[in-house]
């Protein structure tokens, strides 16, 4: 105060001036953030609010591989299926590895890390999480980065991966960029042709196009960026697809974008009529039928080096028209 009587009065008064709007700027981004996309840990999850209000939850510990679930939209309304997390009444129990929203691939170096169980001879690896390299929580959106470990069912460590998903704060819908760098850290990876893959999501049981045997018949679709529809869409190239159906009362849509920059743009797609929903850009000769060569779709990455691909998820309300699907493709082709 002695140091502010000393100087001129117009000075004293831009000291002020300076110091209201600094204050006012801070408890600006404050209230951003508070109403944002905040993200905390509790028991071997980190809990994902935007606005105030639950999204999801990324899963990783004691886990085959990490997971999100719940996905939440308008309402509290489910996105995903709640099989294996959680038994809910009329929801089919089929393929325990579907956990909601996840990413995995079925062959790396002959690996399976897509299945769960033992099936057969094979034993299934796990993608084992290592640490996170950034949890962060903001106003425009949060982040999580972790790193993994891809383990081999004799415990080898046959590579690792960084995932980085980023939730969007967005008011009328939900964007998830999920990206995925698989490095050759520990030697020579081979990314095997299976269709058991790769960036998945398994949708909540009302929007499936078909339902279990005895149950009303489903009244979801699905379409693709090139006007292919519903079963159709299984094993064909599209720069996106969107897979929508009835929730409760409303309509609601799960997109998934493919990025340009990612190799083979744009990907063959794993999506069925019960409700799995995956990018796949590596079952080639399941998807084009080609039997003869097994290993058309193999994508080889030398020791040391890595592949990087990228995903958006736009959860939306209504179709792909009323979403407007088409368009928010384009604003994230634009993205790096």
């Amino acid at each position: 105060m002695r140091l502010l009587s000393s100087i001129t009065p117009m000075i004293r008064a831009r000291v002020f001036q300076f110091l209201f709007a600094f204050a006012f700027v801070s408890t600006a981004q404050m209230t951003l953030a508070a109403e944002g996309v905040n993200i905390t840990e509790k028991e071997g999850k980190l809990r994902i609010e935007i606005g105030g209000k639950f999204f999801s939850e990324y899963h990783f510990k004691d886990v085959s591989r990490p997971f999100l679930y719940p996905v939440l939209g308008p309402g509290n309304a489910g996105y995903t299926r709640n099989y294996p997390m959680k038994q809910v009444p009329g929801e089919a129990n089929d393929h325990i590895h579907h956990r909601s929203l996840w990413y995995a691939h079925g062959n790396i170096n002959g690996v399976d890390f897509w299945a769960e169980q033992a099936h057969g001879k094979t034993i299934p690896g796990k993608t084992v999480h290592e640490k996170f390299l950034e949890v962060k929580s903001g106003g425009d959106v949060g982040v999580i980065q972790s790193l993994n470990k891809l383990v081999a069912p004799d415990g080898k460590v046959i590579g690792t991966d960084v995932r980085t998903i980023r939730i969007l704060n967005r008011k009328e819908d939900r964007v998830l960029d999920y990206d995925v760098e698989i490095k050759a850290s520990h030697g020579e990876l081979v990314l095997g042709d299976t269709k058991e893959g790769s960036m998945a999501i398994r949708v909540a049981e009302s929007m499936r196009l078909t339902q279990p045997k005895g149950q009303p018949a489903g009244k979801g679709h699905i379409v693709n960026s090139e006007g292919v529809r519903d079963g159709l869409t299984w094993g064909k190239r599209a720069k996106w697809v969107d897979y929508h159906g009835p929730v409760g009362e409303q309509t609601l849509g799960i997109a998934i974008f493919d990025h340009p920059s990612n190799p083979r743009y744009p990907t063959w797609w794993h999506v069925r009529d019960y409700g799995l929903f995956a990018a796949n850009p590596f079952g080639l000769h399941d998807f084009e039928g080609d039997k003869q060569n097994p290993t058309k779709g193999n994508l080889t990455v030398p020791a040391g080096k890595s592949v990087t691909f990228k995903y958006r998820f736009y959860f939306h309300t209504g179709d792909e028209k009323a979403g407007k699907v088409a368009e928010r493709h384009e604003e994230y082709t634009k993205s790096k």
